[in-house]
């Protein structure tokens, strides 16, 4: 694994490359977010954005997610996936902030995960983003940067490499860390075709020097 100097190296290499990295869910308060983040789950925020830019003119507060039946909600985000578990999963929520919150959504991880739909990684994402607690959110990019970078190992569990992370980077650059992540992820080491070849990390990537030689090998071939 990476020790403390290269895990520097690394991120301030994706602080330069992604300067302006930050959460692209669109949202204007943290209920919005919540919303927003709980519909990103096994979809692209482009989708769920495209959603919330008529939900959030529809639907303004918790009361309002009530006011509807569960199968007009449905309609309003089917084209976004798990769509009926989700529109139930808002309205538990809903329900619960009215009930327990007087409507606001608190500011606590381990409260928000109390919520219908929201697990450690959405909590996080809250916190961290409208609340401005440090916090790491470990979705899909940030777990194949870590491990293919080694800042973790291969067989971490999400919550393991959540707190690898945690350890090696400052606490006051938890949330700026987890962003340039995912944009890393996201643009550049994507899942399919990661951009090996011309990364600027690839001298430290021990993944990255193995799809090299295994594509120089190919055209060799």
């Amino acid at each position: 694994m990476l020790n403390k100097q290269e895990v520097r190296h690394c991120l301030d290499t994706m602080g330069e490359m992604f300067p302006h990295a930050r959460c692209e869910l669109n949202h204007s308060n943290p209920f919005e977010l919540v919303i927003a983040v709980l519909l990103s789950a096994q979809c692209t925020d482009v989708l769920v954005n495209k959603v919330t830019k008529t939900l959030f003119e529809k639907y303004k507060t918790p009361a309002d997610y009530l006011a509807v039946s569960e199968e007009e909600l449905q309609n309003d985000i089917r084209s976004i996936g798990l769509f009926r578990n989700k529109a139930k999963n808002i309205r538990k929520l809903c329900s619960i902030l009215i009930n327990e919150y007087n409507g606001a959504v608190p500011g606590d991880r381990d409260e928000l995960m109390r919520l219908p739909g929201v697990g450690r990684k959405t909590a996080n994402v809250v916190v961290s983003v409208a609340f401005g607690v440090p916090a790491i959110a470990v979705d899909t990019h940030v777990e194949r940067v870590s491990k293919r970078l080694a800042f973790c190992r291969w067989k971490d569990s999400v919550l393991e490499v959540e707190k690898a992370l945690m350890r090696k980077i400052p606490k006051e650059e938890w949330s700026i860390s987890h962003h340039r992540m995912i944009f890393f992820g996201r643009y550049h080491c994507k899942a399919q075709n990661p951009q090996c070849t011309v990364c600027p990390l690839l001298d430290l990537c021990r993944e990255g020097k193995k799809r090299t030689r295994k594509m120089e090998k190919q055209l060799a071939d």
